[in-house]
């Protein structure tokens, strides 16, 4: 029998092997290519969706979400709002019902490119709800990833510049990561109601 815990141990993501997205990653610029993104993904089963956005340093400064990956099991594209903005394919991505379409604290993500261009949400999974019907209490994509496999998601890019010129490769590494990472855990969560083949063990005392 597996176990997992309702609350996993920050202290212990550190001495977890790290994981990364090791497929195709291509970064989007213009609106024809956003076009031709589109037109692939929504031939696909199934999404994981996340966002970034410029961190923002002084009181009061705020910044547009400037990136939207939007994974495959093979495949991330990265579309560069802050070049395109949310062009009609992106909206029409967005707003699609058919596709299953998977990403963590998404009413913020939703709120956030809705700033950008109004459109009206499709049909998504909230992992943070899904996890919540195993038993898992966590929020954060890291330690529910770490809780279910074992593996570190290296978080070291998430306060970079989304809107430089150029993302660096470990930029485009950590946001298709973790927009890969929402499908393994859906359908990890899932194999796991089928089966039923874990426990949840309460962890009540440890520092989160």
């Amino acid at each position: 029998m597996r176990v997992i815990q309702d609350k996993y141990d920050k202290k212990k993501i550190q001495t977890l092997p790290c994981i990364h997205f090791e497929g195709r990653i291509i970064v989007v610029f213009t609106e024809r290519e956003t076009d031709k993104a589109v037109d692939y993904l929504m031939q696909q089963p199934i999404l994981g969706f996340d966002t970034e956005t410029r961190p923002a340093f002084k009181k009061g400064q705020m910044h547009q979400v400037a990136l939207l990956q939007v994974a495959t099991h093979d495949t991330c594209f990265l579309f560069r709002l802050n070049k395109t903005g949310l062009t009609d394919s992106v909206v029409r991505l967005l707003e699609d019902k058919s596709i299953t379409k998977v990403g963590l604290s998404l009413q913020d993500d939703m709120r956030a490119l809705n700033q950008r261009r109004a459109f009206e949400p499709g049909t998504y999974v909230e992992l943070q709800k899904e996890v919540k019907d195993i038993g898992i209490e966590d929020n954060s994509l890291q330690k529910i990833y770490a809780n279910l496999f074992g593996k570190k998601i290296a978080k070291g890019q998430q306060l970079s510049n989304w809107e430089a010129d150029i993302l660096s490769e470990a930029q485009q590494r950590y946001a298709a990561t973790d927009a890969w990472a929402c499908i393994k855990i859906h359908e990890e969560v899932k194999r796991m109601k089928e089966t039923k083949d874990f426990f949840v063990e309460k962890i009540n005392t440890i520092s989160q």
